[in-house]
């Protein structure tokens, strides 16, 4: 999709604003919210990049890769409320990872960050190689409600290439470490 391209917008305006996302900043996207975030380039190359997800002919996703200029991009994955729990994310998530570590031969991990209650796409993220790195205590703001746990998984070229995961150390605290002056 071409984001400077009024049709696309359209149709990425009509997606965001007619599909709920829980588990995300922004649960209720309205148009004005949409459109600020057009104005603030959040959809613009070079740093971002988005994609429609389409089945049957109908756009059933989006997806939006951040930080594309700085070597680690983030994904954003958002479903249709309609097809969620079809194994849609999982098979999403593949293709991303492969399409991502073709298209771009600089860049070596690609991120993602998900609540902690947000099982769904931590189990895709999981059944796709994708393996935990981070877990920020009450980091995620909630719309009228107090903040949630944030999860980050990164996934490294070499990983997705092998088929394998490289495990975290997670046990690397100096020994000589001390909790006074």
């Amino acid at each position: 999709m071409d984001p400077t391209d009024e049709r696309d917008r359209a149709t990425i305006v009509a997606f965001l604003t007619t599909n709920r996302f829980p588990f995300h900043v922004t649960p209720e996207p309205t148009r004005e919210g949409v459109d600020r975030r057009f104005d603030d380039g959040d959809f613009a190359a070079p740093s971002h990049a988005v994609s429609g997800v389409v089945v049957d002919g109908a756009v059933v996703g989006l997806v939006v890769l951040d930080d594309l200029d700085d070597g680690e991009p983030l994904i954003d994955v958002r479903l249709a409320e309609a097809v969620r729990g079809r194994g849609i994310g999982t098979a999403l998530v593949r293709v991303l990872a492969d399409h991502v570590f073709a298209a771009f031969p600089d860049v070596e991990r690609i991120e993602a960050q998900t609540r902690d209650d947000n099982t769904a796409m931590r189990r895709v993220l999981v059944r796709n190689g994708w393996v935990k790195e981070a877990h920020y205590r009450r980091a995620w703001p909630v719309t009228g409600s107090g903040p949630r746990d944030s999860i980050g998984y990164g996934l490294l070229r070499e990983d997705h290439r092998s088929g394998t995961t490289t495990p975290v150390v997670w046990d690397d605290l100096p020994t000589d470490c001390s909790t006074g002056n």
